[in-house]
């Protein structure tokens, strides 16, 4: 009977880091093709960190820049940021629903000195709760409407 019952705690704690885990990937899309990265993959990116003012206080934000996450996915920028590809954009997805659109150029250093941050930690902790894993940060945007929580996944479509 004790031996029944370790194994079903066994079971529900294995199943409980497997689903955390799985809330730990994003998935990136673009010209048909899917690609899901692991927290391990985008924590193995070079870090950015951004600075943020919220309640009169100083937050600090970290992960890697939104332009990096895709390029490990196979995106490219640079060169190919011309003709249809200027007329395509970023769909950031929360886990809630919550969807925005980013512009391409405004990703591509080539085009602008805007950060854009896949951040993973605020504080040098990580994201929780409603906030995590994931949370686009746009610096020094005016109002942080596009900084979508809890992001799921990065979808590049074509405007027409």
């Amino acid at each position: 009977m004790k031996k029944r019952c370790w194994l079903r705690g066994l079971l529900v704690v294995v199943l409980l880091s497997s689903a955390s885990l799985e809330c730990q990937e994003l998935t990136v899309e673009y010209d048909s093709t899917r690609h899901v990265l692991s927290r391990a993959e985008i924590e193995a990116l070079p870090h950015v960190r951004v600075t943020a003012s919220e309640h009169a206080s100083l937050v600090y934000f970290e992960g890697a820049s939104l332009k990096t996450v895709l390029e490990k996915s196979g995106f490219r920028f640079g060169e190919s940021m011309k003709g249809k590809r200027l007329a395509s954009c970023l769909l950031v997805e929360g886990l809630d629903g919550y969807r925005v659109v980013i512009a391409l150029p405004e990703l591509d250093p080539g085009f602008t000195d805007k950060q854009i941050v896949l951040a993973f930690l605020r504080d040098e902790k990580p994201l929780e709760g409603k906030e995590g894993p994931y949370r686009i940060v746009i610096a020094n945007e005016k109002r942080m409407a596009r900084w979508v929580r809890q992001v799921t996944a990065l979808k590049i479509v074509e405007v027409q």
